[in-house]
């Protein structure tokens, strides 16, 4: 469309990842008559995968805003119209917005399923927007009256979660095992080798590559773990790939990105992997297609000094492995015969898988198979 000198260009809802047909408008970052450059943030859209900023094509002025805070936009249909300057200085006024009756908001329940072919929301005046909100979180608390209390609205994602985490306990008989083990010998190969590595990777190395590793090795032999039951619990499918995903904790709340063909990783391509993830996630720059389609899941609650935890299967997954922090303790040896006492690194390692497919013995073996390869399988070259 032109107006005068003004040239304007929509911008529409991009496509969010596989599965994924529509978002939430969550945050208007710019206003009518905002100057925005290329590339920059422009709006914040929320899916029951991830939240993520639309940027705006291109350089000029926002001219109209087409779908307001809260509404759900379908993939493809209009979210505003930037004007661009084809002769002279862009008029930074903004060009009223044409009226047009005001459609019920949409609600904003997360995950609902997507409507297909859902059109874009009707063309409606753009009214002052409320004071920002940091991404993800929850609304301004209001004051109960009630002794100092207050009540906040539960950000989108964080009601993703909640359903999300429901609806696992109540599809799967879960169950977890615990077993120790003693990773002194790769406390030592870091001792050694950690400087080296973060001057030639960039990256500090930690214990979690390691898990990883010893981990998607032992689904090899346990694929019993590497797997997911249909929805009538009639057939069980066999992945011979591991996609592995990493829980991941942000201001956002937990996010679990994947791994791709993480079996073909070693300790410094995992490391690497797990590093890029994270920063990700926690810059609000991963995408939905990179949180979904895992095969297995590792969360590391150590990293916040749990010593180990229950964690809830991520479905339709077989097992998730926790992983508690690695802490020194006094523990008696016996070697030649004789029993002493030694200062050695441990952790605890908590499987909890899907009762209806895996029995106890199953993940009792898989825990050892773990264990075997983190107490003697790591060697000088792993890291080279």
């Amino acid at each position: 469309m032109t107006t005068g000198q003004l040239t304007g260009t929509t911008v529409r809802m991009p496509a969010l990842g596989d599965s994924v047909d529509e978002g939430t408008v969550t945050r208007w970052l710019k206003q009518p008559g905002d100057h925005v450059t290329a590339d920059e943030p422009l709006l914040e859209v929320a899916t029951d995968k991830v939240d993520t900023e639309i940027p705006a094509p291109v350089t000029g002025v926002l001219q109209r805003i087409l779908a307001e805070e809260n509404d759900v936009v379908a993939v493809g249909a209009e979210l505003a119209i930037i004007a661009e300057p084809s002769t002279g200085a862009v008029n930074p006024s903004p060009v009223p917005s044409v009226s047009a009756p005001a459609a019920a908001p949409a609600s904003p329940v997360a995950a609902a399923p997507p409507v297909p072919g859902a059109a874009a929301s009707p063309l409606r005046p753009s009214p002052p927007a409320p004071p920002p909100t940091p991404t993800g979180a929850a609304s301004q608390p209001k004051d109960s009256g009630s002794g100092g209390t207050t009540v906040e609205k539960l950000p989108r994602i964080r009601r993703t979660i909640a359903r999300r985490m429901v609806e696992s306990l109540q599809t799967a008989a879960q169950l977890t095992t615990v077993l120790e083990v003693d990773v002194t010998a790769i406390a030592r190969l870091r001792a050694a080798h950690k400087d080296d590595f973060l001057r030639r990777t960039g990256i500090k190395l930690s214990f979690l590559p390691f898990f990883a590793k010893a981990a998607v090795d032992a689904l090899a032999e346990h694929r019993v773990l590497n797997a997911s039951l249909n929805t009538e619990v009639t057939e069980v499918t066999y992945h011979n790939h591991c996609h592995l995903g990493m829980a991941v904790d942000s201001d956002k709340g937990l996010m679990v990105p994947v791994i791709r063909d993480a079996h073909t990783l070693g300790i410094e391509g995992l490391a690497r992997a797990v590093a890029d993830k994270a920063e990700r996630v926690r810059t609000g720059n991963i995408t939905a297609d990179e949180l979904s389609s895992g095969t297995f899941t590792l969360t590391n609650t150590g990293s916040r000094g749990a010593l180990f935890d229950t964690p809830i299967l991520n479905q339709p997954q077989t097992g998730i492995l926790g992983v508690g922090a690695v802490v020194e303790r006094l523990i008696p040896i016996r070697a030649d015969g004789e029993l002493r006492i030694d200062v050695r690194s441990m952790a605890y390692l908590s499987i909890t898988y899907d009762h209806r497919i895996v029995d106890g013995a199953d993940a009792a073996r898989f825990l050892t198979t773990v264990k075997n390869t983190l107490e003697h399988g790591f060697t000088t070259a792993d890291l080279t």
